[in-house]
C-alpha cells in the first residue's frame, strides 16, 4: 500500500483536524529506516536516504518522512529564506490553506503579524472564502497562497480579492500546478471526482494553469515576476539534495 492510498484510507477513520499529526507521527516512528545523508529537508532540517514516493500519480522523491513537506513546500521554504525579507521586516502576512510547517514558523516570528485562513481547513485561524474575503482593502503586506487557485472555480474573482486586500507595494506568492502549454486546461462542467482526477491530476482540482496564468493575474491588476529560482540558484546536486521539482517556478506578484 503506497502512502497516497494509506492517506485515503486514513481519511475515512481519523477526524480531519488530527489527520496530519497522525500521519506525521506514523512516519516519524519509522525514522531509523529512512535516516541517511543523501537528501535534506529545509523545512525540518532532517536528513534521509531519500524522500518518499507520494501522490495520486506517484512521484519519487516527493515526501519528507519527518515533517511531510512536499516539493512545493521545500521550494517555498528556501525561497522565503533566501529571496525575501519576510523574516527580517515588520510585516502583516495572510496565509491561505496554511501548511503546518509554515504556520508554526510564521506565527512564532516576532516581526510578523500573522493570519491564516481557509474555507474548510480546520487548522486555519479563520474561515474565509477566497472569492469573498471579509478583510478591508489594503490590509496585508504579504500573501502566501500555495497550490490553492487550482481548486477555485471563479479564480478571476479570487485573484481580484487577493489584489484588493494586498497593500500597495505589497507582494504575494501564488503557486499552482502548471502545464508547459500556452493555455490553461480547464472545464468547469467536469464535476465527477474521478474524471477531475483523470483530467486535472486531483479530484478536487478544476484546472491546470498554462502560460496564460500571467495574463489572468495581470487582469486582476498584479505585476507578475516569474522566477526560475531552482535552476538559477542551485546546481543539479543541490536540487536533488533538497528534493526540488526543477520545473516549478516561483510566481511572485506585486501591487
Amino acid at each position: 500500500m503506497n502512502i497516497a492510498t494509506l492517506k485515503e484510507w486514513a481519511e475515512k477513520l481519523i477526524p480531519r483536524k488530527y489527520l496530519r499529526v497522525a500521519g506525521m507521527y506514523f512516519l516519524r516512528v519509522q525514522y531509523p529506516l529512512h535516516k541517511g545523508d543523501n537528501v535534506k529537508c529545509p523545512c525540518c532540517q532532517h536528513k534521509f536516504k531519500k524522500f518518499l514516493t507520494y501522490g495520486v500519480k506517484a512521484r519519487a522523491g516527493a515526501l519528507c518522512p519527518w515533517c511531510l513537506a512536499l516539493e512545493r513546500h521545500r521550494l517555498l521554504w528556501k525561497y522565503l529564506e533566501d529571496k525575501t525579507d519576510i523574516y527580517t521586516k515588520e510585516l502583516s502576512v495572510l496565509h491561505f490553506a496554511p501548511e503546518h510547517q509554515f504556520q508554526e514558523r510564521l506565527k512564532a516570528a516576532k516581526n510578523i503579524t500573522y493570519l491564516s485562513c481557509d474555507l474548510d481547513m480546520p487548522t486555519a485561524m479563520e474561515k474565509q472564502d477566497i472569492t469573498k474575503l471579509t478583510y478591508s482593502d489594503n490590509s496585508f503586506d504579504v500573501i502566501l497562497c500555495n497550490h490553492v487557485l487550482e481548486h477555485i472555480p471563479d479564480d478571476a474573482k479570487a485573484m481580484q480579492e487577493l489584489y484588493r486586500v494586498l497593500k500597495p507595494n505589497g507582494w504575494a506568492i501564488l503557486q499552482t500546478p502548471m502545464l508547459a502549454k500556452p493555455k490553461t486546461l480547464e472545464d468547469l462542467t467536469i464535476t465527477n471526482p474521478k474524471e477531475r482526477e483523470r483530467v486535472f491530476g486531483q479530484n478536487d482540482h478544476v484546472r491546470i494553469y498554462g502560460d496564460d496564468k500571467r495574463q489572468r493575474l495581470e487582469a486582476a491588476g498584479f505585476t507578475v515576476l516569474v522566477d526560475d529560482y531552482v535552476k538559477s540558484n542551485f546546481i543539479p546536486q543541490k536540487q536533488q539534495y533538497y528534493g526540488f521539482d526543477t520545473s516549478e517556478m516561483i510566481w511572485l506578484v506585486k501591487k
